[in-house]
């Protein structure tokens, strides 16, 4: 019997930026519990519909199987199409999406029309053949005027009875945030407001004058307050949305930090009077590279909008945003930024068209939803592509936790993007005859197979089709000392044995 070893390793692609402090709202929260004898023009619940979907991810070390299914519920909103609205965290993963009026007469199947990960919202249609009557007397929610620091906004809830429950606060705050993915930031609300634990749920519509602003992402019990998606970001996205093909939000495709720093400052020749936010890595291939920005350059403003120390503006209605919001949110795909910059002291205007980040064309992909991962297991090694669900399994603490060489891949890819399209490692061992002597070995970077360089899963699937005459393969790996062979026959024989013992295929190299 065979001995599995697995372990996984663990990466996440993280952007800090300093938080902005605002004033406090001088409205109090309030809840009113609405019953369904009222009447039926004021009734919220005739515009959303409870959501059940159900999640099953992908074992990040066993990845020719996946995990116990789960269950998430949330309350959706009713748009024009109709469609509905969610958050892609909501979504994420799942196999099986069942909608159903609030007062639980009427369901339906329902699928994905888009979804935006990044920026955490997803529109779900229901299945042609399923709808009939679902939406009869239902009333697709209007997108709310875009509200301000100190507007009332509602968080609206429905009880198991049907009841809905409507928590009302003040927007204490406007920043732009990460609430589902690290490193993609949006504009976010901050609302002051005491939720009930009633009725609770995934994820809520969030109205504003009876229109939909938003929808209630987290919720700190403990500080009373609710992080709500923007009514800008929410429209920008149905109408990206509305015409079948959805294209996402655009990037720059740059990393940045402060230039308080005074030393470092006088480093850049940057004057007193100016702010500036510093681009310490420019991504390969992205808006900005095309258009020429470098490392090392420093934005001073963003179409005519001064950028302080810290990276930020000041926004003719929130005050004192982050600068992204000037290019993710504020922009469409195939719109421009003009960027004032200062290179070695002297400056220049660069305008970027703009274009989206695809996560397919990362060398560590950010994310994979519902996307089977790529891997090879040959005589009882285990290969696979380095993404984040796989690096995400260290845990918290995975900076710490995870292998060097790794964590080099996902902080330096353009040092690695000339020989590699995907990072294939070995990340780990069963014990078997084929694998004697190498069962500590993991986490190493797979470079060449048969004397054939691993670009991908798939070329290193294509190199183990081809064995040496002698039958030996042999296996090298990126910056270590060490050739590793493994015999055709007798590994095939335990291929053909594990096989038999439950693992339903051998490799995946489609995506």
């Amino acid at each position: 019997m065979f001995r599995l070893l697995f372990f996984l390793p663990c990466l996440l692609l993280l952007q800090c930026k300093p938080q902005a402090e605002a004033p406090e709202a001088p409205v109090e929260p309030q809840t009113e519990v609405t019953s369904t004898a009222e009447a039926e023009s004021s009734d919220p619940t005739q515009s959303v519909v409870r959501i059940t979907a159900t999640r099953q991810r992908w074992n990040p070390g066993q990845p020719w199987e996946k995990q116990a299914p789960r269950k998430r519920r949330s309350l959706g909103a009713i748009v024009d199409g109709p469609r509905v609205i969610t958050t892609a965290e909501m979504v994420a993963d799942a196999t099986f999406i069942e909608l159903e009026t609030t007062d639980g007469l009427r369901r339906a199947n329902a699928t994905v029309e888009a979804v935006d990960y990044e920026a955490n919202l997803a529109l779900l249609k229901v299945i042609e053949q399923e709808a009939g009557d679902f939406f009869e007397e239902l009333k697709p929610l209007k997108i709310a005027e875009v509200p301000g620091p100190g507007d009332v906004l509602e968080i609206l809830q429905v009880e198991d009875n049907g009841n809905s429950i409507t928590t009302r606060g003040p927007i204490q705050s406007v920043d732009v945030v990460s609430n589902f993915l690290p490193a993609h930031f949006f504009l976010t609300y901050e609302v002051k407001a005491s939720m009930q634990s009633a009725a609770s749920s995934f994820t809520l519509p969030v109205l504003f004058d009876g229109a939909l602003a938003g929808l209630l992402t987290s919720y700190n019990s403990k500080d009373q307050l609710s992080d709500v998606s923007s009514t800008e970001i929410l429209q920008q996205f149905l109408e990206d949305a509305a015409d079948g093909e959805y294209e996402g939000f655009p990037s720059l495709g740059i990393s940045t930090s402060s230039t308080e720093d005074s030393n470092f400052r006088a480093y850049l020749q940057l004057p007193d009077e100016v702010g500036g936010i510093y681009i310490s890595k420019v991504r390969k291939g992205g808006s900005a590279d095309k258009a020429g920005i470098k490392t090392n350059d420093v934005i001073t403003a963003i179409d005519s909008l001064p950028i302080d120390r810290l990276g930020y503006f000041e926004h003719d209605i929130y005050g004192r945003l982050f600068w992204s919001h000037l290019v993710r949110g504020s922009k469409a795909i195939g719109e421009s930024a003009n960027l004032e910059i200062l290179r070695e002291g002297e400056p220049l205007t660069v305008e970027v068209p703009l274009e989206r980040l695809e996560v397919d064309d990362q060398l560590v992909p950010s994310y994979a939803f519902g996307i089977a991962p790529n891997y090879l297991i040959k005589g009882g090694l285990l290969f696979q592509e380095l993404s984040q669900p796989l690096l995400e399994a260290f845990g918290e603490e995975w900076r710490s936790r995870a292998p060097l060489n790794l964590l080099d891949a996902w902080e330096n890819p353009t040092a690695y993007e000339d020989d590699f399209d995907r990072i294939v490692f070995l990340s780990g061992v069963i014990a078997t005859p084929a694998t004697v002597g190498y069962e500590p070995l993991r986490n190493m970077i797979v470079s060449e197979v048969n004397g054939t360089p691993i670009r991908n899963m798939s070329s290193l699937v294509s190199a183990f089709d081809n064995p040496p005459a002698d039958g030996l393969h042999s296996i090298r790996f990126k910056d270590e000392e060490i050739l590793i062979y493994l015999d055709e026959v007798t590994s095939t024989a335990v291929d053909s044995e594990l096989m038999q013992r439950g693992i339903s295929r051998l490799h995946r190299a489609d995506n």
